[in-house]
């Protein structure tokens, strides 16, 4: 009830929400599919990416204990999902069935100005991320990108989507990742990339040219 309540919907009937949950790894939405739900979420991360027709996917943005998912689906009344979303930790949400509660989604103000503030969030963040292609270099992506998507000090993400979401080929990330390695900033393990020296991916980041005193 309190996530209901924090999005204004706490009059909405519990009878037309669920509570889910997903394990690491495990897709929680599928581009191109029917979407019936809106998916408020409560705890976890997932990857929210998109497929090109040649099998590539770029990975939009990550949520971390917060946001809504489908919400773009619903105002445009759009019926298959735009992308597809993985849980990359347990994942937990509330759904909520669009057809059930389409007039109080539709009509109440409170819930209607934090979908309002959450699109813009996200055209902030579309915005950024083009920003990020053309004026930073190769590597001040990737670090970046390590940064924002570790867990617990691990990096594992699926390398050749990594190199389609930071604007770069396969082959100069992979030396990327090696320099890193042997520079002692990364170390290369089964279970993935695991950071060494935090304070140094930093500096090689962009993240240190918008913020320069975390490097001093």
């Amino acid at each position: 009830m309190d996530k209901l309540a924090e999005y204004g919907l706490q009059n909405i009937p519990l009878e037309a929400c669920s509570c889910l949950r997903f394990s690491s790894g495990e897709e929680v939405l599928r581009e191109g599919t029917p979407i019936f739900w809106l998916f408020l979420v409560v705890d976890g991360r997932a990857k929210i990416c998109r497929t090109a027709p040649n099998g590539k996917s770029l990975i939009i943005c990550y949520y971390i204990s917060s946001g809504m998912i489908g919400e773009v689906e619903l105002m445009t009344r759009q019926e298959n999902a735009v992308s597809s979303v993985i849980a990359i930790t347990d994942f937990e949400c509330i759904v909520i069935n669009y057809q059930n509660c389409l007039t109080e989604l539709k009509t109440n103000i409170l819930f209607l100005n934090r979908l309002g503030i959450e699109l813009a969030e996200k055209l902030h963040e579309s915005t950024e991320s083009f920003t990020s292609s053309a004026l930073y270099t190769g590597e001040q992506r990737l670090c970046t990108y390590i940064l924002q998507n570790s867990h617990h000090g691990l990096f594992n993400d699926i390398l050749t989507d990594v190199s389609c979401s930071v604007g770069m080929s396969y082959r100069h990330m992979f030396r990327l990742l090696g320099q890193l390695c042997e520079d002692g900033v990364l170390d290369k393990r089964e279970s993935g990339y695991y950071i060494l020296n935090r304070r140094e991916l930093m500096r090689r980041s962009h993240t240190a040219e918008d913020s320069p005193d975390i490097v001093k």
